[in-house]
């Protein structure tokens, strides 16, 4: 299967997110408890998301995975608790669009790595992955994950 890689500059956006670790195999239930604390909150306060969900991995040790799991908000807002306000940084990412079960997310994921150092990218370390649509609601053959990747600036 091939994917369409891009070059695309992103403005930094706020964001409300949880940090924590965890296995891949206890991620539906941990995405699903820490996206709903956050959905709750924003409710709370009411303010809106302004995007789709995501997770930020910062390593890929599948059995200890150190995540970030959040929404884009409209502005910068107070986090709660473990729920912290951050920011997902502004720059170039390197990225792909994965419409496929998320249990065969290795494929694009190393068609986009293989395009970032055949075109001379380097990535920072961290991967976000942006749900765009729901899985309760959605077939698995048809869910659409933005896998992107914030780049190092050359000098």
């Amino acid at each position: 299967m091939s994917y369409k890689c891009e070059l695309v500059e992103q403005s930094a956006q706020p964001v409300l997110s949880v940090r924590t670790r965890a296995a891949v195999g206890d991620l539906p239930k941990i995405l699903g408890e820490n996206y709903g604390k956050i959905y709750q909150y924003v409710t709370e306060i009411g303010e809106y998301l302004a995007g789709a969900p995501f997770v930020a991995y910062y390593n890929m040790d599948m059995e200890d995975l150190d995540l970030e799991i959040g929404f884009p908000v409209s502005k910068e807002l107070d986090g709660r608790g473990e729920i912290q306000a951050g920011m997902i940084p502004g720059g170039k990412q390197a990225t792909c669009l994965y419409v496929g079960s998320y249990q065969q997310m290795e494929e694009p994921y190393n068609a986009l790595i293989q395009w970032m150092e055949s075109n001379g990218h380097t990535a920072t370390g961290v991967a976000y992955e942006f749900y765009l649509n729901d899985p309760a609601e959605t077939p698995e053959d048809e869910l659409q994950t933005r896998i992107a990747f914030p780049l190092v600036e050359s000098r």
